[in-house]
């Protein structure tokens, strides 16, 4: 994989990394604190398809990019893919058959749609699962762990997730758990865009582990 290619998504994630301050008041304040941290070095895959939401999406990635990550859009296939919550679109640069493990510190899955539509994809969830298995951090947010049920993962594992999810996740063997952020090992999960701020420094975090 390429990491030192220009990063098309820079000044939309510095734009959208100031208004998630503005929006979120004292829950931003609260992540910081939890998260002065350098990421340079690190390489952070978005794994993310058509019906994608635009902030859970967005935003933990400018996050992540403000403190020095590298930020790369997986997917199916190379191409550009909508939100189904505005008009917002994602150029997903890089095939999942195309990413090594090896290659990527972590991996960040955020919601809507998304989740649900890549799951019928046997070849994305296999690559969730050998991440999962290479004990790399995982980051799920909203419908994301519905990836992490399809990969056979979440047995004995507490969750967060949206509510709608939580029967899903139960079934799957893990322990649903209604917090804004949640690490059981190399797993992050939340709830809701809500839950932002505390999911972005949660991956921040695991990644200086």
């Amino acid at each position: 994989m390429h990491w030192d290619r220009e990063r098309r998504y820079s000044a939309i994630a510095i734009a959208m990394a100031v208004f998630l301050v503005v929006l979120n008041g004292s829950h931003a304040d609260e992540a910081e604190s939890r998260a002065h941290t350098d990421l340079g070095g690190q390489h952070v895959a978005f794994l993310v398809g058509e019906g994608f939401h635009d902030g859970e999406f967005m935003m933990p990635m400018a996050y992540l990019i403000n403190r020095g990550a590298t930020a790369t859009v997986i997917g199916i296939e190379p191409g550009v893919v909508t939100a189904y919550n505005s008009e917002m679109t994602a150029v997903v640069e890089t095939s999942v058959t195309d990413v090594q493990v090896a290659d990527v510190d972590a991996l960040v899955i955020p919601g809507g749609h998304s989740p649900d539509w890549l799951r019928q994809h046997e070849e994305v969830v296999t690559f969730v699962r050998e991440f999962f298995e290479a004990d790399k951090p995982i980051a799920a947010i909203c419908h994301g762990p519905q990836l992490l049920i399809a990969a056979g993962v979440l047995q004995g594992r507490d969750v967060a997730c949206y509510a709608d999810v939580a029967d899903e996740v139960t079934r799957a063997g893990a322990r649903y758990v209604d917090e804004a952020v949640v690490r059981d090992g190399n797993l992050v999960t939340s709830r809701i865009p809500d839950d932002i701020p505390q999911f972005s420094a949660a991956i921040a975090e695991a990644l200086v582990e």
